[in-house]
């Protein structure tokens, strides 16, 4: 029987983490983002440039996917929506409208599309069903600055605690919970560390951290990811931090 994992983003940071950790443990992979890279040569990954930016296709995306699939095949499918994006970093006020839309788009609009998509065309699939959100710790705390970033990831958290209430009743409903990574050496911690202090005034905690080498790695995360995924202890809508799954 097949194990199956979707995921967007997966072609780099805490995206190529999960892919990889999935792959070790003989997952049948689909990656969906925007370019491509080596993937290609690990066995099992099927590569689809799609750009999450933009929601026309996005449905057509995931339904040819499930179609390729015969689920009765499958013993376990797990859609893992994160690709994400900071977006413009500064006071709401200096952002204009395609600044917000396009972070929107990418951290809250796409999740909500795929996953809507995932549990209609597999409503009826005897199998094993789970969907991981990947959120932020900034979907609780305010940071200046970011305003976007965390009213989006927010969003998703809320989206996930839903999901769960709709899918605890039906027969074939599926699993979700929404995960925090933490902070990890990733591009976008490249991007709050060349950021203007004056539009991200808490830039010093994100440069110590870099100094004092306490970001995670990926491939630490993203295995942290797939244990906690396959945690049965763990409640349907569950929001949890890495940091507090290890302690």
């Amino acid at each position: 029987m097949d194990k199956i994992l979707i995921i967007t983003g997966g072609n780099k940071g805490i995206g190529n983490g999960i892919v990889e950790a999935y792959l070790s443990h003989q997952y049948k992979v689909f990656s969906i983002s925007r370019t491509t890279n080596n993937h290609n040569s690990y066995n099992g990954i099927t590569q689809i440039e799609f750009d999450l930016s933009s929601s026309q296709g996005l449905e057509q995306v995931l339904t040819s996917i499930l179609g390729s699939l015969d689920s009765n095949k499958i013993q376990q499918i797990t859609l893992v929506n994160n690709a994400g994006t900071l977006g413009k970093i500064g006071p709401l006020a200096e952002l204009n409208g395609t600044d917000i839309t396009n972070t929107v788009q990418l951290n809250t609009i796409a999740p909500l599309v795929l996953t809507a998509q995932f549990l209609k065309l597999t409503k009826n699939w005897q199998v094993d069903k789970k969907i991981i959100n990947i959120s932020s710790g900034a979907a609780v705390k305010p940071y200046y600055g970011w305003t976007v970033y965390c009213a989006s990831k927010a969003a998703l958290d809320m989206m996930t605690k839903t999901v769960a209430l709709e899918q605890d009743g039906l027969a074939n409903g599926a699993q979700i919970m929404a995960i925090y990574p933490g902070v990890v050496d990733t591009a976008m911690q490249v991007q709050i560390r060349t950021s203007d202090k004056a539009a991200f005034i808490d830039i010093d905690r994100f440069l110590e951290l870099k100094t004092s080498g306490s970001l995670a790695n990926q491939h630490s995360v993203g295995m942290a990811i797939f244990n906690l995924a396959h945690d049965q202890t763990l409640a349907n809508g569950a929001i949890i931090r890495i940091e507090d799954a290890r302690t």
